[in-house]
C-alpha cells in the first residue's frame, strides 16, 4: 500500500478522535505498533482563523511519523485555504473528515453531511487537493442511511478528482458508532472499483477482528475506540499479522507502564493542570478488568501531582503483584 512517500505493507492506523488523539497518544500508540497516526480531526475555518487550540491540535512531531492531520469543512476555500496551512506543519499528507455523524457538524454541512451532496463533496476534495502539494485522503461513511448507500460512486470520485487514499467506517451516517454492526462486506466492493488504499473501519475490537477485516481484501485496517486506554491492541494485531499467534494480554505492570508513559507525555506536551484533567478518562481504559480497582480510581481522580500519581500507580501494583488481568 503506497500513500505518496509512504509504503506499508498491511498497515495498521490509529484513527482520528476528537479529544483523544492527542500527540500524547499517538506517540504512545507509534510505540505500540501503530503503522500510521491521524490527529484529532480539526475545523477548516478555525485553521485559517489562526485559533490556538486547532493549532495546537494539529501540531505534529517526528516521533509520530508518519502522521496525517484531519480536517474538516463545508467551504471550498476554507478547506483550500486549511490544507495549505496545515502543510506549513509538515505532515506526511491530510485526511479529510467526510464521515463525522454528529449533529452540529452535520447541521453546517459537514463531515456525512456531504454524503447527501455528491457534487458539493467532490468540490471540497478537489479544493483541499489543489490547496497541497501532499497526499490527501478521504474518511467516509456507506452513505447517509441504508436507503442511500452511495459509496462505490463516492470512492470513483475522490479518485478522479486526486484523493490518494480512502478510509471507510462501514456504518451509514443514521446508525452513528453503535445502532447497527460495521458491514465490512463493502470493504471487497470498494476495492473492485478504485485503485487506490483503501481501509476499512468500525467493529476493529481485536487482533482477531483487525486479521479478519485484511481478509475482505482491504489494504489496511484503522482501529479507533478499541485503542483507547488498550494501545497495545496494535502489538497484537502485528504479532498476530506477523507470526499467526495471539500475544497474551498485559500484565498489570506493563498497563501501569504504558499508563504512565502516557501520562508523562500528555504533561510534557501541554502543562500540568491540562495535561492530567483530560486524562482521567484514560484511566478506565488502562484499568479495565484489573481487581481491587475501585478505590484506585477514586483516589486518582483529584490528584494534580505526577508524582503523586506515579507513586500511586506503583503502590497499587506491589500491592496486586500475584493478580491476574482480565
Amino acid at each position: 500500500m503506497k500513500i505518496g512517500s509512504i509504503d506499508i505493507d498491511t498497515p495498521i492506523s490509529l484513527a482520528p478522535m476528537e479529544d483523544v488523539t492527542d500527540m500524547a497518544f499517538r506517540r504512545i500508540c507509534r510505540k505500540m505498533g501503530a503503522d500510521i497516526v491521524y490527529t484529532e480531526f480539526t475545523s477548516s475555518d478555525a485553521i485559517i482563523r489562526n485559533i490556538p487550540k486547532a493549532i495546537n491540535k494539529i501540531e505534529v512531531c517526528d516521533e509520530e511519523r508518519p502522521v496525517a492531520i484531519q480536517i474538516f469543512g463545508g467551504e471550498e476555500e476554507c478547506m483550500f485555504d486549511a490544507a495549505t496551512m496545515a502543510e506549513s506543519l509538515n505532515p506526511d499528507f491530510i485526511d479529510i473528515n467526510c464521515g463525522c455523524w454528529v449533529k452540529n457538524h452535520v447541521a453546517r454541512g459537514q463531515g456525512a453531511a456531504l454524503l447527501k451532496d455528491l457534487p458539493r463533496f467532490k468540490k471540497i476534495v478537489a479544493s483541499t487537493v489543489k490547496g497541497t502539494s501532499l497526499p490527501v485522503t478521504v474518511k467516509t461513511r456507506l452513505g447517509w442511511d441504508e436507503d442511500n448507500i452511495v459509496i462505490l460512486d463516492v470512492a470513483r470520485m475522490i479518485e478522479d478528482v486526486g484523493a490518494q487514499g480512502l478510509t471507510v467506517h462501514c456504518r451509514t451516517r443514521s446508525q452513528g458508532h453503535d445502532k447497527a454492526p460495521a458491514d465490512w462486506s463493502w470493504l471487497e466492493r470498494i476495492k473492485k472499483v478504485v485503485s487506490i488504499p483503501v481501509f476499512g473501519n468500525g467493529d476493529v475490537r481485536t487482533a482477531q477482528d483487525a486479521k479478519q477485516m485484511l481478509e475482505t481484501g482491504c489494504d489496511g485496517v484503522m482501529i479507533g475506540r478499541a485503542a483507547i486506554g488498550n494501545p497495545w491492541i496494535f502489538a497484537q494485531v502485528q504479532h498476530l499479522l506477523k507470526t499467526g499467534q495471539e500475544l497474551p494480554p498485559p500484565t498489570l505492570k506493563e498497563r501501569v507502564d504504558v499508563c504512565i508513559d502516557h501520562l508523562r507525555m500528555s504533561v510534557e506536551t501541554k502543562d500540568i493542570r491540562r495535561g492530567l484533567i483530560p486524562f482521567r478518562k484514560f484511566y478506565t481504559g488502562y484499568l479495565k478488568g484489573v481487581p481491587n480497582v475501585a478505590q484506585l480510581r477514586k483516589d486518582l481522580m483529584p490528584m494534580l501531582d505526577f508524582d503523586e500519581i506515579v507513586q500511586r500507580l506503583y503502590d497499587f501494583v506491589d500491592q496486586n503483584r500475584n493478580q491476574t488481568c482480565s
